[in-house]
Formats: structure tokens, sequence, C-alpha cells
């Protein structure tokens, strides 16, 4: 029992056993916290729970958490593939207590799983406590039979965990083991405790107090126990590998690499080979919950992984995308742990080799760069920091990769010049994290929450419905009434009005009373279950515990399930004409339209969406019922529903089918089911029409789409057909000719613009112009100069090849005078032409004409200038230039 997945399930099944609750990993987009850009511990998901602010049915919790640390305060990319237990991706095991046991239970849980399931030598473990835990250091003795010297006493803040500034806090206890005196290091609390010998595995938090503003810190009424034990780490000690990377999964990884690229690693590429290992693993975790590569927050971190991979593919000497190659290596060691792996892995595919091509032509431009500026730095130089703030801010190259081209070399950038650098350009990559993406919950809905109960919602059968007012919220702070004209946020046991979520706008309405009503211009969910209504008291005065009647806005409704069902039809076709790897990036259900993102990497051609549009009527047209089901979320995925990736949904979900597939391999199948707490029409036909108006980008890799359903679509196809019809009658041609009408006008105008060309052109070379319009002799050479006006500049050249074809030999010149400004050609003979360059006499006039310069070959040059008044002074520049040639 030794494998990643053995360990994993070992540790799961252990605590399941005793008492605690398996609780699937949350996403690592943190739901609960602004603060975090990533998940980076197990106890993230029970923040609230551990503060109060939220309840749960059980006391007892464990999990496998998805962990990332590549951003912000926790950030361990630069160290991944140079050490041996740094990575960026790992999974925390962790057990965890709600008021339920503490420090002895802990420890004792612990203890025994260490030694007992996972079988390790007592006489190599030795354990760290905060200098002033007694309690803990005396239940080491207990359980484990600890002499004093191995029991060691920090104290730092090492062993000493807080959540915040204030909050929650208590000592830890951190579990280390002795891998033997071949590797340097010493135990922690030495001057060598930055070895690897001793190695920490497993961290006990024993959270005790409540840390107040000012210092004070208060006895928790419920102490409660979070834990963090690395799951590769772990697999390193019972594998008996000094690194992280020697165990089961990294060596597929490895070798998934090696047998791409064509060859093993070896002492100098080892750490290239370490890099994709882990890098592969967050690029692809994080693009399956719904984080794509771009250029700020989030995506930026998850670019910057990707791109440091890469590089390190490059160095190798990977000559095409390699990483999307590795992608089913990685999903045959985690997806069945990790099911979301299996469902994302189209997207994860398109976007890893979207993103390696981009970046190879930035890589190609930057190392070139980067070679040349560091050439003569040697091993101890650094780099100037100007230099990498420049590789970066002008060519696209990020610092981090600067650093790792030059590691080898033992050169380093000056970080702080480059820090100061982009300061001073308040470059992108400076912005700091702004929060998680979701607003924070504030506690006081929490606090509601837990006292009454989550709002019962009634509005996928009803539009109307009775309830009482559990609680009235004015400007943040709970009041008893309101008065009319007061805006007020209003929480009823039971609703019909839809809280905004998943895209889908929350309901508006009225709300009614003995004596009183009050319009709802908004619901929103709050609080982990919440609906809470906002509007305005129009009439009379409302009170906590009043009775009141809720009707939603019917026609607004209707036109919201309409445009949410017609977003399902559109996402299946869209996978069906596409590709799989399309899924749903961020969505607008509102009464007026909807709007629809989705992950592909290119335009949407014309034909492409005219398919879509097809098959999406296709099923509107079946006027099929569609049906929704309760399910268990791995039953409901498991028969085929779709998924929203990094959304979260609880023990049971509702799965919404519509339509019947007509071919393909939907064919004679429910067309589209997906997973959605939205409501919807009650058949297809109710949809009406779906019309698409628009496809745009909005993001590398995801394109937005825009529709209209029912009324909405009908009036837009009316609109474009009045203007068919208005286009018709300026014609005078039936609706069914104007295109081959308006085909035939093109035509005749391109007919008529050559010839009026023409005619400009005879005009000029007949006369008409101004300034020098005889031909006369200079030295004995012909020459022609003209004024032309109404002639574009373009079509000079035109008129100086034939004035030379009418001369037979000599020097020709031709200005246009458009508003103001002038252009002018001139052209010389063969004969002519080396005595006197078409190039010297355009120059001539071009400074006549108040410009400078002007070019072309001997035989035709061309200029301008802004003084068109001059023209003719220009013709009699150029008589005059020519002469001096000639003579001379």
């Amino acid at each position: 029992m030794s494998g990643v997945n053995e360990i994993r399930s070992t540790f799961l099944d252990y605590f399941r056993n005793n008492g605690h609750e398996v609780v699937a990993s949350s996403p690592l987009v943190p739901r609960n916290d602004p603060t975090l850009m990533f998940t980076n511990a197990g106890m993230v998901q029970f923040k609230n729970v551990f503060t109060g602010m939220e309840n749960r049915s059980y006391s007892r919790a464990t999990t496998s958490q998805k962990c990332v640390r590549a951003g912000g305060k926790h950030n361990d990319l630069d160290n991944v593939g140079y050490t041996a237990r740094h990575l960026t991706y790992f999974e925390m095991l962790g057990n965890f207590s709600f008021g339920d046991y503490f420090k002895e239970e802990a420890i004792s849980l612990a203890w025994n799983l260490i030694t007992r399931e996972f079988d390790l030598p007592k006489d190599k473990l030795l354990v760290t406590v905060y200098h002033t835990d007694d309690e803990a250091a005396e239940l080491w003795k207990k359980i484990a039979g600890f002499s004093d010297d191995r029991i060691i006493r920090i104290p730092t803040s090492d062993n000493f965990w807080a959540m915040g500034d204030t909050g929650p806090c208590g000592p830890c206890s951190e579990i280390f083991i002795d891998r033997g005196e071949h590797i340097w290091g010493g135990p922690p609390g030495s001057p060598e405790e930055d070895g690897d010998r001793f190695l920490e595995f497993w961290n006990l938090v024993f959270m005790q107090f409540e840390q107040q503003e000012g210092g004070e810190r208060l006895e928790l009424p419920r102490p409660s126990i979070d834990t963090g034990m690395g799951l590769e780490r772990m697999a390193s000690i019972l594998q008996g590998v000094e690194s992280v990377f020697e165990t089961d999964l990294f060596r597929h990884l490895i070798d998934a690499t090696a047998q791409a690229i064509g060859k093993g690693p070896e002492k100098d590429t080892v750490a290239s080979y370490r890099v994709i290992a882990d890098h592969l693993r967050s690029s692809a975790f994080l693009i399956a919950d719904g984080v794509l590569p771009s250029n700020e927050g989030r995506g930026y971190v998850l670019r910057r992984i990707m791109r440091r991979a890469m590089r390190h593919a490059q160095l190798l000497g990977a000559r095409e995308p390699l990483m999307f190659k590795l992608l089913p290596a990685l999903v045959s060691e985690m997806g069945r742990a990790y099911p979301e792996l299996v469902r994302a892995e189209a997207l994860i595919s398109e976007t890893l080799k979207l993103e390696e091509n981009r970046f190879r032509k930035t890589l190609e431009r930057g190392l070139g760069l980067l070679e040349d500026a560091s050439a003569t730095l040697s091993s101890g130089d650094r780099l100037d920091g100007e230099v990498a703030f420049k590789l970066y801010d002008t060519y696209g190259f990020p610092l981090d990769l600067t650093q790792d081209a030059l590691r080898q070399r033992g050169v380093e950038v000056d970080v702080e010049a480059f820090s100061q650098a982009m300061e001073r350009q308040k470059a992108e990559a400076r912005a700091s994290w702004a929060g998680s993406g979701e607003a924070a919950t504030d506690a006081i809905w929490f606090a509601l929450r837990d006292r009454l109960g989550a709002t019962e919602f009634l509005g996928y059968d009803t539009e109307r419905a009775e309830g009482v007012i559990s609680a009235l919220v004015a400007e943040g702070a709970e009041t008893e009434n309101a008065a009319a004209g007061a805006r007020v946020d209003i929480v009823v046991n039971q609703t019909p009005f839809y809280g905004e979520s998943g895209g889908q706008v929350g309901d508006s309405g009225m709300m009614s009373g003995d004596g009183f009503k009050i319009r709802i211009t908004d619901t929103q969910k709050r609080g982990e279950g919440l609906f809470v209504h906002s509007g305005e008291v129009v009439e009379g005065e409302i009170r906590r515990g009043m009775p009141v009647l809720l009707e939603v806005d019917h026609a607004r409704r209707s036109k919201i399930r309409a445009n949410h069902s017609a977003t399902h039809l559109l996402h299946e076709a869209l996978r069906e004409v596409l590709g799989t790897h399309v899924a749903q990036k961020g969505s607008l259900v509102s009464p007026d339209r909807l709007r629809f993102d989705i992950s592909h990497p290119k335009p949407i051609g014309a034909e492409e969406l005219a398919r879509v549009e097809a098959m999406a009527n296709e099923i509107v047209i079946q006027n099929s019922p569609v049906t929704t089901r309760l399910m268990a979320v791995d039953e409901a995925i498991e028969a085929g529903a779709m998924a929203l990736f990094g959304e979260k949904y609880g023990d049971e979900v509702r799965v919404v089918s519509m339509g019947t597939g007509i071919d393909g391999p939907r064919a004679n199948k429910p067309y589209s089911v997906e997973l959605c707490g939205g409501t919807h029409v009650k058949a297809t036909g109710d949809i009406g029409l779906l019309r698409v108006v628009s496809d745009s980008a909005v993001a590398a890799g995801v394109r937005r789409i825009e529709a209209l359903t029912g009324e909405a679509a009908r009036a837009y196809l009316d609109q474009q057909d009045a203007r068919v019809r208005e286009i018709a009658g300026l014609l005078k041609v039936s609706q069914a000719d104007v295109l081959p009408r308006i085909e035939s006008l093109l035509d005749e105008r391109k007919r008529l613009e050559r010839e009026l060309a023409e005619a400009k052109k005879k005009l000029a070379l007949g006369g008409g112009g101004q300034g020098g319009d005889e031909i006369r002799e200079v030295a004995g050479v012909k020459f022609l100069g003209k004024i032309v006006e109404g002639v574009p500049g373009k079509d000079l050249k035109g008129l100086v090849d034939a004035g030379k074809e009418s001369l037979g030999s000599g020097v020709v010149v031709f200005i246009s005078v458009d508003d103001g400004k002038a252009s002018v050609v001139v052209g010389a003979s063969e004969d002519v032409k080396e005595r006197a360059s078409a190039v010297d006499l355009v120059r001539v006039a071009s400074e006549a004409l108040g410009g400078k310069g002007g070019g072309g070959r001997p035989d035709m040059a061309q200029a301008g200038g802004p003084d068109g008044a001059r023209a003719g002074e220009a013709i009699a520049a150029v008589e005059a230039r020519l002469a001096e040639l000639l003579a001379g």
C-alpha cells in the first residue's frame, strides 16, 4: 500500500471509519474567501464553519483537497523542479473537527494512522509543539510514548496558526520523519533545519483561541481541529524515495514526457522533466475548474505556469507542442479520483495546444534577445533589471522565464530594478489580486441563514405563493419595520422568486398584504440558501412576521425561461458543430436577450453559426416536453448530463433534459441534458424562435454569442424585413430581386468609375489643365508639365506613363491638388533618365510644394507637399532643375 491513489483512499477510509464525513474537494477557485487567489489548504472550504458563520450537518469531516500555490502570498513556482518537495499543485489530506473532538483524539487518530495503517517506524518519528503548549507535549508522551528529546518546542509562528489578524487561532503540532544520516539536514529548530533529512509531513492545528483586536486571546467555547498532510510527501516516505518526483505518479508523467520527446532525464535535464510534470497537473486542474490563460488575475498565473513548462519542453528539444500530448497520462493517473479531469479533457487539450503554439513565437524571439543581452555575463553576475523589464514589457517575455533561462549559467536578475521599472510603467503583471471573482458574502446573511434556515424555493412550479417576512434589512443592518418610500431587503420563509445564479437574473414582481405593497426589483441568493428580495415599499408599512402574497412578474419570467432553455439548446448545437471542447465560460439569461460565452480558440464562421441556429430551431419546432429530474451528482454526470466546470453542486442536482437528437451522437436520444438549477419552459415550442444576432471575442480562447428568442427574435426579423422592403422600394424591384439588383448596381458603379478615370486621364492629357500646358523643349529635351484637378494622386502614374508615351522622349510632370495638398509624379524616358533622374526632379518639386524628399526610380518618382497653391512654382522648379542637369 504505497501508490498515491492507495494512500489517498486509505486516509479517507480511515477517517470515514472513525465517524468523519468524506467531503469532496472544493474547486481551486475559492467560493468563500475573496482574499485568496487559489485554494491553498484543506480548511479553505470550511472557513465559515470554523468562524461560526455557517453550520453543516456533520461535526467531523475528512477531505483530499486540490491545492495550488503559485501566486500571491503562497508561491512555490520558482522552486519547483529544483528541490525535492516543492510543487505548485498538491493534494492536502486532512481531518477536521468542528467543536467535536480536540487535542487528545486528534493526536490519537494521527498516531494510529501513521503507525498502524501506514506502518511508519515509530523510532524515526518526532514532533514539534508550540513552546507553551504543555498539554500537547504531555499527550504525545502518553499516546506515542515519546521522550522529551523527540518533542521539540518551537517558540515561533511556525507552530502557531492564525486565520488572520483577528479570529480563530491556536498552536500547531507538526509530525516529522527522520529519513537517515545519508541526507543532509538537522531536526526542526536546529541550524540545519532547512535540510531534507527531517521531513515534515503532517501538521495538526489546535484551533483553541479567538484573537481579539489589541492582542488579547480568548478561549473558544468549541475548540476545533484542522490538519493537513501532504499526499505527495507521504507517498515519497512510503515509497522510500527522497523526492516527491520519484513517486509513482510523477514517474508515470515523467516517463510519458520522455517517450514523447524520445529521450529520458539526465543529470542536467531532470529539473525540466519535473517542472513539466508538476505544471501539467496545475494547468490541467485549473482549466478544469474554469480558469483560462489571460493577462491578469488567475488567468495570468495559469499562463505563467503553462509557459514555464513549455519553456522547459523547448529546452529538452521538443519541436512541436508537447503538453497536450501528456494529458492522457495525467487523466489515466488521476481521473478516477477527480472526474472533472475526464469531463474537461477536450477543453484542457485544446487550451494547452493553443497556448503552446502562441508561446513558441514569443519564446523564440525572447531567447534570442536574452542571449544577446547576457552574452558578456558569467556566473555570479546579474542581468540589469531594466533589460529584463524591456524583455517583458516590449517582447512579452516573463521575468520568471528570464530567471529560469539564466539559472543554469549562474546568472541572476536584478529583481529590484525590474520591480522599479514595472512600477514606473504600471505594467499588468504588477496589479495585485483584487479578490476571488465572487463577492464576499456579508456576515449578516450567514447569521440570518443560521437563525432562519434556508428559504424554500417554490418557483419551479408556481409564480404565486404566500409566505411570512422572516427578516428585514435596510442599509446593511436588520430592522423591525419599514415605511412607504423605504428601500429594503426582505427575507421570507418561502418564495416563488428565483434568486440570481448560474447566469440567470433574479426575478422581479410584487409583494403585498394587509394595507401594504412592495415593488420587488431584484432577487439574490445570499448566505448559502437565503433568498433576498430587494425592493421599495410603495404603500403602507411592513413589519417582521407579517404574512405576504408574493407574485412574480409573469411576462418577464416567461421571457427569462425561454432564453434559459434556448441557451441549453445553443450549448449542445455548438458542441455538435464546433466540437466537444466547447464548454460554457459564462452566461447572461435576461428577459430581453441571452448571452453565452464558450471556450473556442477561433472565430465562428457564418456557415457554422447558421448550422448551430438551424439545429437549435429544429429542437424548438419539436415542441418536446422539458423534463427535470433530481439525481445524485455523480449519477447524473455518469448518465451524460453536462456539468459546468468549477460550479458548486449539492448532493442532489436538477437534471434538465429537452428535445430528441435527429442525427449524430444524439440521434434518438435526449438532445440537451445539463445540470441546472434555473427555470425553464415547459416545452421547447414555448421558445418560439431562436435567432443568433452576433458572435465576438471577449478573451483569449473565449467567444461570446448573443441571441434572441420568441417575440424579441420575431421583432428583430420584422425589423430586418422592413429594411429589405424599404431597400426594394428604393430600387423599384421585388424583395427577391434586391440582391441581384445591388450586385448589378455595384458592377455598374465599378464600370462608371473606370470610365470616369479614363475621361479624367484624357482630359488631363488633352488640355484643360493649369500651368505648363504646352509641350516645349528644355535643352533639346521635350518637357510636359501639367496641374490637374479631380484626379486622385494614385492615378497620376498612369497619366505620366501616357504623357511619356505621347512624347516618345522627354520628361513629364503631373501635379494633382486636393483639399489644398498636392501630389506630384515625374517621369523620364529611357534615353533621358540617365542624365536627368526622375528622383532628382521630384524632390525639387516636393521642396517647392513645402514638402520633403520623395522617391522612386530614375524613370518614375513621386512625392507630395502641403501647399498645393504653389503647384505652378513646382513645375517651374522642375523645368529649371532639368535645364541644370542637361547643361551639366
